[in-house]
């Protein structure tokens, strides 16, 4: 079941429902899926799965993207990684559902996790990890707003080449609200009328 936290036009985020761990597991053991992630030379059974499923759905930053018009899960994204003293995080985003590839559904989902880090969370940096081979994953964080800020030079070989492992980061000056700000802005309209 899902329940909507963060609305965009597309999709929207949702706690982590873990009944889910079925559909996870077959789409962290499909190569096409998880090549550009870090766990593509796991195997990953039924029950690992669950249990990460019940970690990540305890911590109160992890969402489900989910189709705003289906109801339909398209994978998930939140702050593995939060340093609220400096104010910066790490953010990661993954979308198992290869229907919804390349459609926006993944800028749209980053957009709203940004909004939710940078306007409820209040920090003040949010950054990730990129392989270079990952290109349609690059593209689609640039649409959002990262930029790139620096390289591990060759830091994955997969298939006989080295990649780079590129960082990009967003400032929270640099991110403009579409959701937070437009409820704040209601709120605040409905108060002066």
């Amino acid at each position: 079941m899902y329940f909507k936290k963060m609305v965009g036009r597309k999709c929207y985020l949702s706690p982590i429902d873990t009944e889910d761990y079925l559909k996870y597991t077959a789409w962290v053991n499909d190569m096409e899926v998880s090549i550009g992630m870090l766990f593509s030379s796991s195997q990953i059974t039924a029950d690992t799965e669950k249990s990460i499923m019940e970690r990540l759905s305890k911590t109160n930053y992890n969402f489900a993207i989910v189709d705003l018009e289906k109801n339909e899960l398209l994978g998930n994204v939140g702050f593995p990684s939060i340093d609220t003293v400096n104010g910066i995080a790490e953010v990661g985003i993954f979308i198992g559902n290869k229907d919804y590839w390349g459609k926006g559904y993944g800028t749209e989902a980053m957009q709203l996790i940004l909004d939710f880090g940078f306007n409820i969370l209040n920090l003040h940096s949010i950054y990730l990890k990129v392989f270079a081979y990952n290109k349609p994953a690059i593209e689609c964080y640039k649409k959002a707003g990262f930029k790139e800020v620096g390289r591990l030079r060759e830091a994955k070989q997969i298939a006989g080449r080295r990649y780079d492992e590129i960082y990009m980061d967003i400032l929270a000056r640099e991110f403009t609200s579409v959701y937070v700000g437009s409820l704040v802005n209601n709120r605040v309209k409905e108060k002066e009328s």
